[in-house]
């Protein structure tokens, strides 16, 4: 028989997809982008680092057909239980490995995903694997943040929150910090279970620092041709980010 303890603890769900989705799920600032690109794409649409589906979700309930890929099986799972009829399903692979039997109009990389690679030789392995998935004339489309502007001072900033069968859960985000060529991005995540227990860790994310003239130069040796950027702005609650436009060769 479980004890109270392990019947409060098997009603939480996938610890690593609820705080995916607390942190990163209400994020809109970046769609307008990724809707219109994909209006403009011939053919299907790649969205790497796809998570439980923020973004490919959002464009296939749009009518385009959307491959995820992400390394985590447990996002994975959640976006194929979420894609339902949707023309959309998600793999589980490494970014800088992964080998689909198929060629796509659009990749998209979303929220940085290429500043947590480590260093130039795994950018330019993982836009090396971009480049031969892209139709010929297909674009690529990497967000990327080059700097962290310090907000205002204008008090604390409030944390993502949500109630799940009595479990509170929060995540608050904390001082971003620099170490050599790394942004440190650290949030405090918080667990009070129905019975009032509170648990506590920080979680911390670290992105390389790398500016979009500098992604520009690997994407050429990458097979890749720079054609452009857009800047994502800032919102409230998070910071704005630079995407760089890459096209593959025809």
């Amino acid at each position: 028989m479980m004890s109270a303890g392990e019947r409060e603890q098997s009603t939480q769900p996938e610890m690593s997809v609820l705080w995916h989705d607390l942190e990163c799920g209400a994020y809109s600032a970046d769609l307008p982008l990724w809707e219109r690109l994909a209006d403009d794409a011939d053919g299907p649409i790649l969205d790497l680092g796809c998570g439980t589906g923020r973004v490919a979700l959002h464009l296939a309930a749009l009518g385009h057909s959307v491959v995820g890929v992400d390394r985590d099986r447990g996002f994975v799972a959640s976006f194929n239980e979420r894609a339902e009829s949707l023309p959309a399903e998600a793999v589980a692979a490494d970014a800088r490995d992964f080998d689909l039997d198929q060629r796509f109009g659009l990749v998209l990389a979303p929220m940085q995903l290429v500043q947590l690679l480590d260093g130039p030789e795994q950018r330019i392995r993982f836009m090396t694997r971009v480049a031969g998935h892209l139709l010929p004339r297909g674009l690529a489309a990497l967000a990327i943040v080059e700097g962290i502007v310090p907000a205002p001072d204008e008090g604390p900033p409030l944390p993502d929150a949500c109630e799940i069968d009595g479990w509170v859960y929060s995540s608050l985000p904390l001082v971003t910090g620099f170490d050599d060529d790394l942004i440190l991005v650290r949030r405090l995540r918080q667990t009070v279970s129905p019975g009032g227990e509170l648990s506590e860790e920080i979680e911390e994310a670290a992105l390389s620092v790398l500016s979009a003239p500098r992604l520009e130069v690997e994407a050429r040796l990458a097979g890749l041709n720079p054609v452009g950027l857009e800047e994502v702005a800032a919102s409230d609650d998070h910071i704005g980010s630079t995407v760089v436009f890459l096209e593959a060769s025809s």
